[in-house]
């Protein structure tokens, strides 16, 4: 029987390991451990791999807050319009808005820039609910009784701003269900 020496993982001197980092063959604990599809990698080797997928620009975020931001307004337009087939569009209307930043992009990608993208497009879409909200308020304080007809224009803007808003970071980040 051959006596293979105690090793010790790395980040944890007092933790005996046989587990080894399959890239850079540092000795790991299971804490430290990141279990990916090739097997196991330190947290060191997997930063290094996440920032080779992030290549975004710093201007790339001001141009993915601008697209977002106004292809979401301009389809928060029809809304107003469409009713009850918000559910249906807005969907498609979010892919649209990720596939226009992509393109305006040429692919760059980071983590943050999909986030920033969904968050753009959710601010883009929020003057109509704003609106609708002023307009039910105002016809309130003016008949002293609520209309109910005042709420479902709110509901479909609402509608439209959670499904793009999700629509535009999934396709972005490429989560695919």
């Amino acid at each position: 029987m051959i006596d293979e020496p105690v090793l010790y993982c790395t980040n944890h001197p007092n933790v005996e390991t046989t587990l080894r980092c399959n890239r850079c063959e540092k000795p790991i604990c299971t804490r430290c451990a990141v279990h990916t599809p090739t097997g196991y990698r330190c947290r060191e080797c997997v930063r290094g791999q996440q920032k080779t997928f992030s290549t975004a620009e710093w201007y790339d975020y001001l141009i993915a807050v601008a697209v977002a931001s106004i292809l979401s307004f301009i389809g928060s337009q029809f809304v107003r319009f469409i009713g009850f087939f918000t559910l249906f569009v807005a969907p498609i209307g979010g892919v649209i808005i990720a596939e226009a930043i992509r393109y305006v992009l040429k692919r760059r990608r980071s983590k943050r820039l999909f986030q920033l993208s969904a968050v753009a497009a959710a601010i883009g879409s929020l003057p109509p609910v704003l609106i609708n909200i002023l307009a039910a308020i105002f016809f309130l304080s003016q008949s002293g009784s609520f209309n109910f007809g005042f709420l479902l224009p709110l509901v479909w803007q609402g509608v439209y701003t959670v499904t793009v808003t999700s629509s535009v970071y999934y396709r972005l980040s490429g989560i695919s269900i």
